[in-house]
């Protein structure tokens, strides 16, 4: 992502939009962490903290704001759509706030339940 300002030009890779996010949602009440699909098995897999950001994607649109994808695990037995939404308004308000970047939406993949 580029932003030309009054003052030069700033550059935000997709890894700082991803590494936010997912600290963002892993704050988030309810989540267990960010998850990956492995393509060898098929299974789903928790990812630990410093590698989180592998679990989310971020598209940059043509009108300088950011498309953002997560794949989550949440706790058995929380209410998917409060934690949905509660990730999605702190995803979108976090980003915003952190890098001055508008956040078109954000979707929440979520991908398994844990105990």
């Amino acid at each position: 992502m580029k932003m030309i300002t009054e003052k030069g030009e700033i550059r935000i890779s997709n890894e700082v939009f991803s590494k936010l996010t997912g600290a963002a949602a892993t704050n988030c009440f309810g989540v267990k962490g960010m998850a990956v699909r492995s393509k060898t098995d098929g299974l789903v897999h928790l990812l630990r903290r410093e590698s989180m950001s592998k679990g989310v994607r971020v598209i940059c649109n043509e009108d300088g704001s950011v498309s953002i994808q997560l794949h989550i695990i949440v706790d058995a037995g929380v209410n998917l759509m409060a934690v949905s939404r509660s990730i999605m308004n702190e995803v979108r308000y976090n980003v915003s706030r952190l890098t001055g970047v508008a956040v078109k939406n954000v979707d929440v993949c979520i991908d398994s339940m844990t105990n």
